[in-house]
């Protein structure tokens, strides 16, 4: 049988070679495509985008494995450019490589899955106490809290990069590992699988990873 093709969009710079790794294997029979909201850009460029107080911070990876952090503001139109591309290469459905949360302007004639909708949709289905949200940078703890308020009892905030290699990860995981929440939220599309295993090694707790929870929603919608 023929594939299915989908997209995938991420803020950063595609091909996300680090997320793919992980969920393609749980996307048989698909063909994916990717764009970028930093794609052509060089560090240079991206310097311009520095979020300054007030702004909606982003964090993502660009193709030479470096990450970088940037205002949400300043890449929505490229991200709708990027959508449109896919959606004219023949996709049946566009997946968000990033957790964050999107003003509802985008335009497409596809779904759209965003991991960020999905988990605050399933979050508080399955946590009654405190909940560890993990965030990539200290700059989102406020606007992390903000929204996760919203829908966790407890939400309590925690910041390491998924960028900067599994040190920091397992230190980050331990520091959780003290705390009495019930339940970890990875909160970035660039935590890995082995990621997800430290948390799970170091606190006993039930932790949830954003990227293999898309993959699995989009095989379901398929």
């Amino acid at each position: 049988m023929p594939s299915v093709k989908i997209g995938a969009v991420t803020v950063g710079q595609a091909p996300r070679v680090d997320v793919t790794a992980d969920i393609l294997p749980l996307l048989p029979g698909v063909e994916l495509l990717e764009r970028g909201g930093l794609d052509g850009l060089t560090q240079e460029d991206i310097a311009a985008f520095q979020p300054e107080e007030g702004d909606y911070v982003l964090v993502s990876r660009l193709t030479d494995g470096s990450s970088v952090t940037f205002a949400e503001k300043y890449v929505l139109p490229r991200l709708q450019n990027a959508i449109t591309e896919l959606e004219d290469a023949g996709c049946r459905l566009i997946l968000f490589f990033c957790t964050g949360d999107f003003p509802d302007t985008f335009q497409s004639r596809v779904p759209l899955l965003f991991p960020g909708r999905v988990l605050k949709g399933m979050a508080p289905a399955i946590s009654s106490r405190k909940t560890a949200i993990v965030n990539p940078s200290p700059l989102q703890k406020d606007q992390s809290l903000e929204k996760w308020k919203l829908y966790l009892q407890e939400p309590v905030s925690f910041a390491v990069s998924p960028y900067e290699g599994e040190a920091g990860v397992r230190q980050c995981a331990r520091q959780v590992a003290e705390t009495d929440c019930d339940m970890v939220i990875l909160d970035c599309i660039g935590y890995t699988q082995k990621m997800k295993e430290i948390f799970q090694e170091e606190t006993g707790k039930r932790v949830i990873l954003p990227r293999t929870l898309l993959a699995r929603v989009a095989m379901e919608l398929l």
